[in-house]
């Protein structure tokens, strides 16, 4: 048997494994099968996710990280991942500063820790292309003989933003599944369910790519406000309530000028420390 070394982190709900480099290379596991055992819920530690952070070697970032869903698949960003990296490599001395920037998938994401506690991160433009998404198909799709119009907007992974006036968690427990893995999004996609409460407040609820339903989804909520924005349905800063909690995004991009960075804040908590046997 091999006791690793693990951290369980939270941000909203959104649920996180978190071992040092060094602890993973004693697993003798791949990224991807190590990451399927150690979320599992009944018979690993219980996550949505595992993240590993690296000794980042270039020039242009402060540290990368490794991160995989709970099925096996690596993922391009996390914004609530990413806050929980954030804290948990600030924490251990993993970098010297709060202001940072990580190697990710999507390219170099820059987070900053605040004075109360938050963690504030610049998640980058949004990508409203639809072969950059990647997005192949129309702005309508059909999905158990009901018609839904939908919203593609990547965050360094691909969103399909729907708006609607009923519960959005029954909406995505119930139609997700299937939009996840539709055709018009090669590369599958996370679904987001978006009521409008006012014109700085909506509900949202995710079925996560590789996840299924979350509690919380930072890179879900980003492309939900500038979706809401496009569409006129919202200002530039919003308050977005999931069912694992509330984080706030600012926007300043419009439909003429999309090209302005995304801003998630949020908190990021620790669970528990553990030794995990293998």
């Amino acid at each position: 048997m091999t006791n690793i070394k693990i951290t369980k982190m939270h941000g909203c709900g959104n649920d996180f494994v978190f071992m040092d480099y060094e602890e993973y290379l004693k697993t003798n596991l791949s990224l991807e099968e190590l990451s399927k055992k150690i979320c599992d819920r009944h018979f690993g530690v219980g996550a949505d996710g595992l993240i590993i952070p690296v000794e980042y070697k270039g020039d242009d970032a402060d540290i990368e990280w490794h991160y995989y869903n709970s099925d096996g698949t690596s993922a391009q960003m996390c914004g609530n991942g990413m806050r929980c990296f954030s804290r948990y490599v600030y924490d251990k001395k993993l970098v010297n500063k709060k202001q940072f920037s990580v190697k990710t998938l999507a390219g170099i994401i820059r987070p900053e820790i605040l004075d109360n506690g938050l963690i504030r991160v610049n998640m980058g433009n949004p990508i409203l292309k639809d072969e950059l998404i990647p997005f192949k198909g129309e702005r309508n799709i059909k999905i158990q003989d009901k018609d839904f119009d939908i919203h593609p907007v990547s965050m360094g992974n691909p969103h399909c933003i729907i708006f609607t006036k009923e519960c959005p968690l029954d909406m995505a427990k119930k139609y997700g599944p299937e939009i996840e893995k539709h055709p018009y999004f090669p590369e599958k996609t996370n679904v987001e369910f978006v009521k409008i409460i006012s014109k700085n407040e909506v509900e949202m609820a995710v079925y996560e790519r590789g996840c299924g339903i979350t509690l919380a989804c930072g890179t879900g909520a980003c492309a939900t406000v500038v979706a809401s924005v496009l569409n006129n349905l919202t200002d530039n800063n919003v308050k977005v309530n999931l069912p694992g909690g509330a984080v706030n995004i600012e926007w300043q991009g419009s439909a003429s000028d999309s090209a302005k960075d995304v801003f998630l804040t949020g908190p990021a908590q620790y669970s528990f420390y553990a030794d995990y046997i293998l």
